[in-house]
């Protein structure tokens, strides 16, 4: 099967590569969201020793700059609470963390997750944290920018493969939440 971006030689449904997936991940695809076909949902297979943004395009493409997003965990306190969210980005883009999403979550004080709480909350790899398959009742703050692509590519769940499904895909997973201003140049 052809990506429908990139030119990835091996691109296959997500559904069909429940294995290579990490289990909250293959749980997501396997159930399905907000009525999209599983078929959208693509995963191909790649190295993870160039899993991260910069080496990945420079290996497939920098053309898959503009059409790739990150995932990051973030934690924001008020008081003595902590809320743990996603928040997705186009890869040319940063979180604006102390403005939209500091905003968006009233917290008084927001910052990245530890590499352990990520990793530990999300059941993913360091690398690879992807907004499907997030643990129940997080936000997921997407950018507009992402949900307005035709074709996105993500992590997986792991440093090994990524997944490429429409933006409006993403906009539709549990918890989401689509934010104008979330993505700010890098």
């Amino acid at each position: 099967m052809r990506a429908p971006i990139g030119s990835f030689d091996n691109a296959r449904p997500a559904a069909d590569r429940l294995d290579l997936l990490t289990a909250p991940v293959a749980a997501a695809v396997r159930a399905g969201w907000g009525g999209f076909p599983a078929e959208q949902i693509i995963h191909v297979d790649t190295d993870p020793e160039i899993a991260d943004t910069s080496a990945f395009v420079e290996h497939h493409g920098a053309e898959l700059l503009n059409r790739s997003a990150n995932c990051v965990v973030v934690a924001g306190k008020r008081g003595g609470e902590v809320t743990l969210a996603a928040c997705l980005v186009l890869s040319h883009s940063r979180v604006d963390v102390n403005g939209t999403v500091r905003k968006h979550l009233g917290a008084r004080k927001v910052r990245f997750a530890s590499m352990d709480t990520a990793v530990g909350d999300t059941g993913m790899e360091y690398g690879g944290i992807t907004p499907v398959g997030l643990p129940a009742g997080w936000p997921l703050l997407i950018d507009s920018a992402v949900a307005d692509e035709e074709w996105v590519l993500i992590g997986s769940g792991s440093r090994r493969g990524k997944l490429i499904m429409p933006g409006k895909a993403l906009a539709a997973l549990p918890g989401a939440v689509v934010l104008e201003g979330l993505g700010i140049p890098g």
